[in-house]
């Protein structure tokens, strides 16, 4: 089959692209328009023309061996997972790194025109962000249904679960005991003043900590919440989550909020000082007896134009699969979602815990209340 592309630049000049050569025409502005029709209907009509004998063109062939991704995931596993997906499909896995903002931004803006089959990213909000954008369509996989419970995926399907992960209170093993932990509205009490370390306001795991309260306490509770954490602070927050736990290690303070698997990783860092910071921290489940712990999830969306619609369902499929499940546990210290998985003996040996009964997506609604609420009281 022969390959063509007509465009027109700034300058006037019609291009006509045919495999590696290039028919370069200079034309009057007000007579592009009317040659771009012509010569697309014309070469339209020959592309037509030389389908092969089973019916399919060859272009569509070469667009069954490729899935082009957006995603905000910056994690090593899911190189090894796309690497594997290849070699067991002949399926090709191209990827555009980026800010999930960004990325959902591209989307509005490349309309029908993106090459974008999957949307992947972490947390529900910005998922639902990309829901309320338009830019995504329902995954219609008995599969994925079977693999992924109702809780870890969109109401729609709209998108998918790939992994979850508990915001959880890690605390000091030498200066603290479980026993006297337990929930996160304890944290606000005068037993824990100047002893709290948390991230920045700007942080979206916190921004979705503080929406999962709007949603089940409502926003005056909320922000009664965020003023006392505020008023219980070691220190102005700073760093990331795996700063909170050396914090602790240093006598900063004696309780963090974090994402269980950055005690994971921290164990099994290949820096020994990382490791002697993961062993000297606990991690403990909130909210047992009343809402649950909070968790959130990573999740993959079919985007709203894909071209390759039926492979980037079976990436999805493949990935909420047991196996992939498995690996992603193993690797990156996440919760798997589908069921089946094998879960790490680290994992394991926190326990299993009760979680908040809301719709993952809600965080989204409640965003930009949590953020308000935050610079309110002085969450900085």
């Amino acid at each position: 089959m022969i390959h063509y592309v007509l465009f027109i630049d700034n300058d006037n000049h019609l291009y006509l692209h045919k495999i590696g050569s290039v028919l370069k025409l200079r034309i009057r502005k007000w007579f592009a328009p009317m040659m771009s029709v012509v010569l697309t209907a014309g070469l339209l009509a020959g592309c037509g023309a030389e389908k092969n004998a089973e019916g399919a063109s060859e272009g569509g062939k070469e667009a069954e061996k490729v899935i082009n991704v957006y995603s905000s995931r910056s994690y090593d596993v899911d190189k090894k997972l796309f690497a594997k997906f290849t070699e067991d499909t002949g399926i090709q896995v191209k990827v555009i790194d980026g800010k999930a903002e960004e990325l959902i931004e591209r989307l509005k803006r490349e309309g029908e025109n993106t090459q974008a089959d999957l949307f992947m990213t972490v947390d529900g909000g910005v998922l639902n962000t990309a829901k309320q954008a338009d830019v995504l369509q329902p995954v219609v996989s008995e599969t994925v249904d079977a693999q992924v419970p109702q809780e870890l995926r969109d109401p729609d399907n709209q998108w998918i679960g790939l992994s979850s992960r508990a915001r959880v209170i890690v605390y000091s093993k030498d200066r603290v005991k479980p026993e006297q932990l337990s929930t996160y509205e304890d944290l606000t009490t005068p037993a824990w003043k100047d002893k709290v370390l948390v991230r920045p306001s700007s942080n979206l795991y916190n921004q979705s900590l503080l929406a999962s309260f709007i949603e089940l306490e409502g926003p005056e509770k909320a922000e009664e919440w965020s003023k006392g954490l505020v008023a219980n602070l070691a220190r102005t927050p700073e760093g990331s989550d795996r700063d909170q736990a050396k914090a602790i290690v240093a006598g900063v303070g004696d309780v963090a909020l974090m994402n269980t698997y950055y005690v994971g990783l921290l164990l099994n860092s290949a820096d020994p000082e990382e490791v002697r910071v993961g062993e000297q921290v606990g991690v403990f489940f909130p909210n047992q007896g009343t809402t649950g712990t909070h968790i959130n999830v990573s999740g993959a969306a079919l985007t709203k134009h894909a071209k390759n619609k039926d492979n980037a369902v079976k990436l999805i499929e493949f990935l909420t699969a047991k196996e992939a499940q498995g690996m992603i546990s193993k690797e990156n210290y996440e919760f798997p979602v589908n069921k089946e998985a094998e879960i790490p003996e680290l994992l394991k040996s926190w326990g299993s815990f009760k979680t908040q009964a809301i719709e993952l997506g809600k965080l989204g609604e409640h965003n930009a209340k949590a953020v308000e609420i935050m610079n309110k009281t002085g969450w900085k």
